[in-house]
């Protein structure tokens, strides 16, 4: 768990390094990085102009590998979004997409070495939603991006791509926010805590050093409750009754005291073990922090000048994570910005946060039918 990362995920990940030591990317916390280390991917093509280049921003646990390559590639986590004939049609979109700043599946986090060979670990600074947008900017400008057909992301990748809209707004044509808010309500922010407490009371996490010992235990058993903790705001309850109820299931071992009987808790089970095996604490901890903390509007937006970008926002009745209030309040505020603005909502999946990443046709088409109202070319410029 301690040096395993980043896990393997694709032959088709690039990584670029970016900010050498003269001009450093400075954080929102006040610290800088330079040399830092971000990974990508890739998807279609982009026309001469990458005027076709679409970001999709992941989430909290996401990688760049959103979807397969080709038929005998990994499967990505969205495969349902992104693809030849999906509603991210890469027969005809470029696509991008990055692992954000203090991730663990190739770019620059906790993981990474500091001065001395070993993990930064718990020394890695905090970083924001803002610092992971700078980033992936920086990675655009390197990449030789000069407007963006559209910025994407679902739940904290939602929360990239707001506030990518909110202080880069001539960035993109258009903004799809989903499954989203502009802030966590408590009852997020309380799910995420949990989850920081079981992980810092393992004994192994050795006060977020425990990457300092090569070989050592890591707070396995921590992250893994943090996991089953977040999962269940993931899902609604409605789903979780439909899917197991009350049915009983045994474990590995008949009788084996580490697992629970109900065929809920063998689920939840295999989330924490699978989850270990490809995520890091600290990272864990960093990126939770940085979800929690953003407050979109908390400082005021930069007004397009000329041509303001549409935006769309997208919505599921069943979401716990990002309710109709935290919908409201990001509709209420957008509005007030006098954007181009339409919702979607959502009420046929009873899946809870995580149908933002499911086959739910009407949303789907949404999706396909939001970017295809918009394809006409239209020279956009950076701010």
């Amino acid at each position: 768990m301690t040096n395993g990362f980043p896990a393997p995920v694709s032959r088709h990940l690039r990584t670029a390094v970016l900010f050498p030591p003269d001009r450093p990317l400075r954080l929102e916390s006040g610290g800088v990085l330079s040399q830092v280390k971000v990974a990508y991917e890739e998807f279609g093509r982009p026309d001469p102009r990458r005027e076709n280049t679409v970001f999709v921003c992941h989430a909290l646990t996401g990688t760049s590998h959103v979807a397969r390559h080709s038929p005998d590639d990994l499967p990505g986590w969205w495969e349902e979004m992104v693809g030849p004939g999906r509603p991210i049609d890469t027969d005809h979109l470029h696509v991008v997409c990055a692992n954000v700043l203090g991730g663990c599946a190739g770019t620059t986090g906790p993981w990474s070495p500091g001065p001395t060979g070993r993990s930064l670990a718990a020394d890695f600074p905090d970083v924001t939603v803002g610092d992971m947008v700078a980033l992936h900017r920086a990675l655009l400008r390197h990449l030789g991006s000069t407007g963006l057909r559209a910025v994407v992301g679902g739940s904290l990748g939602g929360m990239q791509a707001l506030e990518w809209l909110l202080r880069h707004p001539g960035d993109a044509r258009q903004f799809l926010l989903i499954a989203t808010g502009a802030r966590l309500s408590a009852d997020g922010l309380a799910a995420h805590a949990a989850g920081r407490a079981a992980i810092r009371a393992d004994p192994h996490f050795a006060g977020g050093h425990y990457g300092e010992r090569p070989g050592g235990p890591g707070p396995a058993g921590g992250l893994g409750v943090a996991r089953m903790i977040a999962h269940l705001t993931y899902m609604s309850p409605g789903s979780l009754e439909t899917k197991f109820g009350r049915r009983r299931q045994p474990g590995p071992a008949a009788g084996d005291p580490a697992y629970g009987p109900y065929a809920v808790e063998r689920y939840l089970e295999h989330q924490a073990d699978s989850f270990v095996a490809r995520f890091d604490a600290n990272s864990y901890l960093r990126l939770t922090a940085a979800m929690d903390r953003y407050d979109a509007f908390a400082r005021p937006a930069v007004l397009p000048v000329v041509a303001p970008p549409d935006v769309q926002v997208f919505s599921f009745a069943s979401d716990r994570l990002f309710g109709a209030a935290d919908t409201d309040h990001l509709m209420a505020r957008l509005s007030a910005l006098g954007l181009p603005l339409a919702h979607h909502r959502d009420g046929s999946s009873e899946a809870g946060h995580d149908a933002f990443l499911l086959r739910v046709p009407g949303y789907l088409t949404a999706v396909a039918d939001a970017l295809a109202a918009h394809d006409s070319p239209r020279l956009v410029s950076r701010t």
